[in-house]
C-alpha cells in the first residue's frame, strides 16, 4: 500500500505500508542511554551521502516548517538511499518521492517529516505505522521511539522492507503483512500511530488503539483529502487538519466502507 501527494508543487508526496521483528539498533534512539555499552559500528550506509542528507535537512525541512530537532536528527541519519531501489538511489534526497516498484512510492522527505513532527514522539513511546513501503518512515520512527509496530498488505514490499532494516541493523521494528485498516489489537495501545494511505473515513478501531493523550496522523478523503492529527483525550476525539493531501486510497477493508 503507499502513498500520497500533498496538493501544490510544494507538497507532492507519497508513503507506503509491511510480520517480523527488528528492536532499537545501535544507532536508534534507546542507543543513547545504552552508549556506554553498545559499540557496535554502524552498518557503511550511514556514513555513505551524508553531506546530502544534510543539504535535504537544511533546504527542505528547515527552511519550511520543521523545528523538531528530534525529526531532524532522524532524517539527517537514516540512510534513504539504503531504502530504495537502486534505479531510484541517485535521486534518493530529491524534494519529491520516488518509486519503489509494484506500483507504490516513498514520500517526499518532507511530508515524511511532517508526519513524524506532528506525532510529537519521545524515546519511550510505542507507535504503529500503517505501511510499511520501503521502510523509510519506520526507520526515522524507530530512531525516536521505543518500539514500532508496521503494517503492510503489499507481501513483497513487506518483505524487502523487513530484510533491508535488519541490515541496516534496526531491532525494534516489528512487522505484519495484511490488511491495516483494524491495526494490531494484540500491541495496543499506541502512543501514535501513523497513516500513509487514504480511508474514506477514520477508521475506528485505529483511534480505539491509541493510548489517551494518543496521537493519530492520517490522510482521510477520497478526493479532496485532509491530513489530519487526531488526539485521544479523556473526553473524546479531537481533530485537527494539517494540510491538504492527495494520497492513494487505503485498500483492504477501507474499500468495503466506501461501496456502503
Amino acid at each position: 500500500m503507499s502513498g500520497f501527494h500533498a496538493l501544490g508543487p510544494t507538497f507532492r508526496v507519497l508513503t507506503i505500508l509491511c510480520l517480523i521483528c527488528v528492536g532499537p539498533g545501535p544507532h536508534s534512539a534507546m542507543a543513547e542511554d545504552q552508549a556506554e555499552t553498545d559499540t557496535s559500528p554502524l552498518p557503511p550506509a550511514f556514513q555513505e551521502r551524508a553531506q546530502e542528507r544534510s543539504e535535504m535537512v537544511r533546504t527542505q525541512l528547515a527552511a519550511r516548517d520543521i523545528r523538531n530537532r528530534a525529526v531532524l536528527a532522524a532524517m539527517r541519519k537514516v540512510p534513504r538511499h539504503a531504502l530504495v531501489p537502486p534505479r531510484a538511489q541517485a535521486l534518493a534526497y530529491a524534494d519529491h518521492p520516488l518509486p519503489i516498484g509494484l506500483d507504490q512510492t516513498i514520500s517526499q522527505p518532507y511530508i515524511v517529516a511532517a508526519m513524524t513532527q506532528a506525532a510529537r514522539l519521545k524515546p519511550g513511546d510505542r507507535v504503529l505505522e500503517i505501511g510499511t513501503g520501503s521502510g523509510y518512515q519506520a526507520a526515522v520512527l524507530a530512531e525516536l521511539a521505543a518500539e514500532v509496530y508496521t503494517i503492510e498488505i503489499v507481501a513483497p514490499l513487506a518483505e524487502r522492507a523487513k530484510r533491508d532494516l535488519g541490515a541496516l541493523g534496526y531491532r525494534n521494528i516489528h512487522f505484519r503483512t495484511g490488511d491495516g485498516y483494524k491495526g494490531w489489537p494484540e500491541a495496543q495501545p499506541f502512543d501514535a500511530i501513523i497513516v500513509t494511505a487514504a480511508p474514506p473515513q477514520v477508521p475506528p478501531p485505529l483511534v480505539d488503539q491509541l493510548k489517551e493523550g494518543g496521537r493519530l496522523v492520517i490522510p482521510v478523503g477520497r478526493y479532496a483529502q485532509d491530513l489530519l492529527l487526531i488526539e485521544r483525550t479523556q473526553a473524546g476525539a479531537v481533530r485537527r487538519s494539517l494540510m491538504g493531501v492527495r494520497f492513494v486510497p487505503m485498500t483492504g477493508q477501507a474499500q468495503e466502507e466506501v461501496v456502503k
